[in-house]
C-alpha cells in the first residue's frame, strides 16, 4: 500500500495559524515533488504550494508571505505552515505527491483524502 495521510486541519479565527502535515508511506524509492492544493465550495481546485526534489518552492500569489511549505525527507512528510489566515483561505486542503516505487521504479501520482481548514470568527 502506498498512500498519503493528511492532518492538521480545523477551525481557526482570522489572523490565526495552522500547520498541515502530509506523510507518505509504503514502498517508495524517492519523491519527485509534494504539494498542497485547496478547493473552496463552488470553486475549482487550485495549487497552494509546491516543493520539488531539489527543495525549490512555489506559492500561489494569494498565499505568498503568509504560508510556508517544508519537508522532512527522512520521514517522507511535507508541511504547510499557514499564518495570518483569512476567511478566504477556507477550503478542503489536499496533499499531492509524485513518487517512484520500490523495487521497480514505477511512477505514481498520489492524493490525500483532504483536510478541512475553516477560518471564521
Amino acid at each position: 500500500q502506498v498512500q498519503l495521510v493528511e492532518s492538521g486541519g480545523g477551525l481557526v479565527q482570522p489572523g490565526g495559524s495552522l500547520r498541515l502535515s502530509c506523510a507518505a508511506s509504503g514502498s517508495i524509492f524517492s519523491i519527485k515533488a509534494m504539494g498542497w492544493y485547496r478547493q473552496a465550495p463552488g470553486k475549482e481546485r487550485e495549487l497552494v504550494a509546491l516543493i520539488t526534489s531539489d527543495g525549490s518552492t512555489n506559492y500561489a500569489d494569494s498565499v505568498k508571505g503568509r504560508f510556508t511549505i517544508s519537508r522532512d525527507e527522512a520521514k517522507k512528510t511535507v508541511y504547510l505552515q499557514m499564518n495570518s489566515l483569512k476567511p478566504e483561505d477556507t477550503a478542503v486542503h489536499y496533499c499531492n505527491a509524485g513518487v517512484w516505487l520500490r523495487p521497480d521504479f514505477r511512477y505514481l501520482e498520489l492524493w490525500g483524502q483532504g483536510t478541512l481548514v475553516t477560518v471564521s470568527s
